[in-house]
Order: structure tokens, then C-alpha cells, then sequence
């Protein structure tokens, strides 16, 4: 596992039509907008271009849901998708997945890409959790998420990635793994993270590298609204005991404007599971559970 700070610059961007089409991929594209509309959310302008599937059902609060896929449940070969959000002033949404999101073989190495770029304005608050990236062996994947906060907006991000096709035989089997995500508060970089997992650094799945974990993720909490959430995070994390063989193993970390927690665990029913618990606050402004009728 390598920790980077840069993204690729050789790598063609997403958005290149020319550039996927070369390489035997879809391009495909999404947009959202979120508005307050009589002190409600409203989904004010949306739309989805093949292979990207864009999903805005009737939430039971007053915040906007929306779910994001994939035409077949996943990314074929040298497929790239962008998706731009913009959530307005005191705004709320919740985006998720409906499942994991596939990314199928690529015996000649071309790579699947994801770009995301939202805005978030003042006051504002967003949940982006989607379900962990699934990568099949013989794979390439490679994700980019920037997120721009505005005065007093919060971020509550999940970002996750599975070993792959267990019950096959494919654990940690992919040919390369890379996502890198920056979020700036109010015009100035809050925090970049940086991963990438390649199996030429080493076996990925040996004893010294992921050994007998099949789940990791990051969860981010960014911004005022959820500065005592993640205050609380953290003392909860401080407070669990070491155990020897633990089926989860947690570490988190104080920002300025937050916190991020680490989560590395057996299976992802169990990472899941964790992190339903460290965002369970969420419920309280949206009114509703995002994961009651999914697990």
C-alpha cells in the first residue's frame, strides 16, 4: 500500500471523449443541482449521460437523496465517468450507491476512471457514501474527488474499496487501484488524501501489506456543522481497547476542521457496519437512516 500526494499528470483526463474512445471505454456524465425551495431541498436541475446513471427518488425528509450507477452495475474497460454536483446555501443531500460499484477485467490495462467535483455552499451539508469500489481481478481503477466547502458547510464523506470477488478466489487481485480526494474550506485546501495499490510494490494480499483485511475506508468529517461529531469520534476511537486478532482495526486523526477516521477490517459487512455507527448522526438532519434498508 502506497501513500501518495500527487495524481497522475500523464494519465488523460476525465472528459477526454476522444481519449476514452481510443481506448475502447464509454464516456459518460452527470450533474446535479440542489436548492433550497420554500425551506425544503429540491433537486433543481439533474441529468445522467450513458454509461452514468443518475437516481433522485422521493426522500421521506426534507433533504434531497440521490443515488449514482452504472449501466450493468459497473465500469467495463477504459470507461470514464465526471459528475459535477452543486448544492446551494443550507442545502441538504444524501448521494449513495445502490450496491458496490463493479469495475470489470481489463486484460490490456486500460483503466476505469471517476471524477467527482462538488460545491457546497454556505451552510450546506452533504453525505457522500457510496458502497466500497469492487475491483475484479485483472483490473484498473482510478478515482479523483474534489470538494469545494463554503462558509459554515459541512462534508461527511465515505470513501471504501473491497478486495474484490472473495467468494472466486480473487482477493486483492486487481492490477491497479488509485483515488485521490482534496477538500478545500472555504477557498483554502483542508486535506488531500492520497491511495494507490499495486500489486508492483509487492503482493497485495502477503502478510505485510493487507495480510488478512478485506475492507479499507476513509470517512471524513469537514466543517462547522459536524466539528462535535467528529470531536466525539475521536474520543470514542481513543476510548476502544487493543485487541490482539480484532476483526477491525481503527485509527483516527483531528483536523482544523474536523476529523478522519481509518477503518480496516475482515469483511465489508464489517466495515459497513462500523461505519453506519460513526455516522449515525447523520439521521438527525435527514431525517431518515440512509443505510436502514440496505443492511
Amino acid at each position: 500500500m502506497r501513500l501518495s500526494s500527487s495524481f497522475p499528470t500523464e494519465s488523460a483526463p476525465v472528459g477526454d471523449k476522444a481519449s476514452a474512445s481510443a481506448r475502447g471505454g464509454r464516456l459518460g456524465s452527470g450533474f446535479l443541482e440542489v436548492r433550497l425551495v420554500r425551506g425544503q431541498s429540491s433537486v433543481t436541475r439533474a441529468y445522467s449521460r450513458n454509461p452514468f446513471k443518475l437516481l433522485t427518488p422521493r426522500s421521506c425528509g426534507p433533504s434531497v437523496w440521490a443515488c449514482v450507477s452504472h449501466l450493468g452495475g459497473g465500469m467495463l474497460a477504459g470507461d470514464e465517468v465526471e459528475f459535477d454536483l452543486d448544492l446551494g446555501p443550507n442545502a441538504n443531500a444524501y448521494l449513495g450507491t445502490q450496491a458496490s460499484t463493479k469495475v470489470y477485467r481489463s486484460p490490456a490495462g486500460r483503466p476505469c476512471r471517476f471524477e467527482l467535483r462538488a460545491r457546497i455552499g454556505a451552510g450546506a451539508r452533504l453525505l457522500w457514501a457510496p458502497d466500497p469500489v469492487q475491483c475484479f481481478a485483472n483490473s484498473v481503477y482510478e478515482q479523483r474527488q474534489r470538494f469545494e466547502l463554503g462558509p459554515g458547510a459541512g462534508l461527511a464523506l465515505v470513501d471504501s474499496v473491497s478486495a474484490g470477488r472473495t467468494a472466486r478466489g480473487e482477493r486483492w487481485a486487481f492490477s491497479r487501484y488509485r483515488t485521490r480526494t482534496e477538500i478545500f474550506v472555504a477557498g483554502q485546501r483542508a486535506f488531500v488524501d492520497a491511495l494507490t495499490l499495486d500489486p508492483l510494490d509487492g503482493p497485495l494480499a502477503s502478510p505485510w501489506r493487507l495480510g488478512r483485511f478485506n475492507c479499507l475506508s476513509m470517512i471524513a468529517l469537514i466543517g462547522t456543522p459536524f466539528q462535535s461529531a467528529a470531536t466525539q469520534l475521536i474520543e470514542a476511537v481513543a476510548r476502544r481497547p487493543i485487541v490482539r486478532q480484532t476483526p477491525l482495526l481503527l485509527a483516527a486523526s483531528a483536523l482544523p476542521s474536523g476529523a478522519i477516521l481509518r477503518i480496516a477490517g475482515i469483511s465489508s459487512e464489517t466495515v459497513a457496519r462500523e461505519t453506519r455507527a460513526a455516522l449515525a448522526f447523520v439521521s438527525d438532519w435527514l431525517q431518515d437512516d440512509p443505510w436502514a434498508r440496505k443492511w
